[in-house]
């Protein structure tokens, strides 16, 4: 299961209580106090991970919160230190304080950590309150309560390449032949829910990520759909690959659905449409193919690609314009 948007209550450890002691040695009647402080309480945080693609489990467990510090003893031994409680998150996680509204950290790249709830300060022993005046006190300080903050946690997936289109358009067949990448595929539209990610291996040291974006209705940027939830993910896209197809099942104008796609892009994010992108004509096999690539080479005045993922025909070529839209 995919989830890309979560709100949870992190709280830090509660640092661990001073000790009030003093000390009982043979040949030292004057001992003193020698009460020891409590250990810091243990802090959230969270970690981009490689590999961690869905934020999933915090839909399972909504608190989180760190271990305590341990107390103070006698002997002027202070308490331990609680160790951090570091949650995993995917890379692309923006963090957001729920309740402020601000964003905290954008956690874009592995090992990219953010400290969300601090853990208390342990408490002071006795030892400590000891001055000229006050040479046995008997108090002590407990430990401080960690912070407590809401988040909320939204995942923008990140990709090299992203394929958009009008659902049914062929690009979970696509994403399935260039890389390893599994998706459901089905002969009707919407079978693809969530972005589906994959990589295509150019060489031993060479890769990109590409992303299959669900695809989009007209008035996706009003949010009707899962409009906007499909849309969030393309802003991190660095390349898009629109793919046209030739005859709809639906039988609306293929020319149509990609004005429509640009200016649902457009709504949504005038940014979007001044990235760079390749148009392809998938499903080449089909007999409509070649006019409709004419038409939309007419209309942008650009290169229209013509692939079929089915045949094979052209994807060698796709790879290689998208690896020098990559290295311009």
């Amino acid at each position: 299961m995919f989830v890309d948007q979560v709100e949870i209550v992190v709280r830090g450890g509660r640092g661990g209580d001073g000790c009030v002691s003093f000390l009982r040695e043979k040949y030292i009647p004057k001992g003193g106090p020698d009460g020891g402080d409590g250990g810091r309480g243990g802090s959230v945080i969270l970690e981009a991970k490689e590999g961690v693609d869905s934020l999933m489990p915090y839909t399972m467990k909504r608190t989180w919160s760190g271990l305590r510090g341990t107390s103070g003893q006698g002997s002027q031994r202070h308490g331990a230190h609680a160790e951090d409680l570091i949650l995993q998150v995917p890379p692309g996680t923006l963090v957001y304080d729920a309740d402020a509204g601000f964003l905290m950290k954008d956690l874009a790249h592995p090992g990219d950590r953010v400290n969300v709830a601090r853990g208390g300060a342990g408490g002071k022993g006795n030892m400590r309150f000891k001055t000229s005046q006050n040479r046995a006190p008997r108090q002590c300080t407990p430990g401080e309560e960690g912070e407590m903050r809401k988040l909320k946690l939204e995942l923008k997936v990140i990709a090299d390449v992203g394929l958009l289109g009008k659902p049914n358009a062929g690009k979970s067949t696509l994403l399935s032949r260039l890389t390893k990448a599994r998706p459901e595929i089905a002969n009707y539209p919407f079978t693809t829910k969530y972005p589906n990610l994959g990589r295509v291996m150019l060489g031993i040291d060479r890769s990109f990520v590409i992303a299959d974006i669900p695809g989009l209705i007209e008035g996706a940027a009003q949010g009707v759909g899962l409009g906007h939830e499909f849309l969030r993910h393309i802003e991190r896209a660095g390349i898009l690959v629109h793919l046209i197809e030739p005859a709809p099942m639906d039988g609306t104008d293929p020319i149509e659905n990609y004005k429509a796609i640009r200016e649902e892009l457009a709504q949504y994010d005038e940014a979007l449409t001044k990235r760079p992108e390749i148009l392809v004509v998938s499903k080449a096999e089909l007999p409509e193919a070649p006019e409709v690539q004419a038409a939309l080479e007419k209309l942008t005045g650009r290169e229209v690609l013509l692939i079929s993922a089915v045949t094979g025909q052209n994807l060698n070529v796709l790879v290689q314009k998208i690896t020098a839209a990559l290295d311009a």
